[in-house]
């Protein structure tokens, strides 16, 4: 992780109340063991997968939700995909939040932390507009003002945005009929870890693990639909 992503919440203050104190230890905590438990299992799911092979990527915003019908369809097709593959769904809730809190899970081993994650993204777009705005057809301000909400659905840009904030390339098994791959690395430096993610398309996010890895955590929330 680079300096300024370790140093997120690592400032104290005397105004911070208990529980603030509680969240950014908690934070702190999973950081860590997320960063160990990532060095004993570096590589293993891209190594299982190597032999896919991924679509150039380019950041959009969500143009179209599929219907009810395709929905069902490109949901079956992704089951399949990762059942063939030897996968397992975390699910995360169905609040908008999904694919930061996948990312949180992929992290921090914790999906709690979407909104830690969330605001890095923000960040990134804010800091870097030259690198996103032109794959934003519409105000820039009013993109991020949007995105910015809890609740707001990610799409592409901020999955850019993500790997770049974090220095990850992000992996995403797909329910896409023409591939079933795609990554996305990020721009102008060597990522330092993978995070993979199911992607049911412009539909939902969960975080992928091989079966075997698969963590045991109730939901506090009904995941989406399945």
């Amino acid at each position: 992780m680079t300096e300024r992503f370790s140093s997120l919440n690592g400032s104290s203050s005397s105004s911070w109340n208990s529980s603030s104190h509680d969240t950014d230890d908690d934070y702190m905590i999973a950081k860590m063991l997320a960063e160990e438990e990532s060095s004993k299992n570096d590589g293993k799911l891209g190594k299982m997968l190597s032999h896919l092979d991924s679509i150039p990527h380019t950041p959009r915003v969500i143009s179209q939700i599929p219907d009810v019908n395709d929905a069902s369809l490109d949901h079956e097709r992704l089951a399949a995909r990762l059942d063939t593959y030897g996968l397992a769904e975390l699910r995360m809730e169905g609040d908008g939040n999904c694919q930061f809190r996948a990312l949180s899970d992929q992290l921090f081993r914790n999906p709690d932390f979407h909104k830690h994650v969330r605001k890095e993204v923000i960040k990134q777009l804010k800091e870097h507009k030259k690198l996103y705005e032109g794959y934003v057809p519409m105000k820039y301000k009013g993109y991020l003002k949007k995105m910015k909400k809890s609740g707001e659905w990610g799409d592409h840009v901020t999955l850019q945005a993500a790997a770049d904030r974090f220095e990850a390339k992000i992996c995403l098994v797909t329910s896409f009929r023409d591939t079933c791959y795609i990554d996305i690395p990020p721009k102008n430096i060597q990522p330092s870890r993978e995070l993979w993610l199911s992607f049911w398309s412009e539909i939902h996010y969960n975080s992928l693990y091989t079966r075997g890895d698969l963590p045991v955590r109730v939901p506090k929330k009904k995941h989406w639909l399945f």
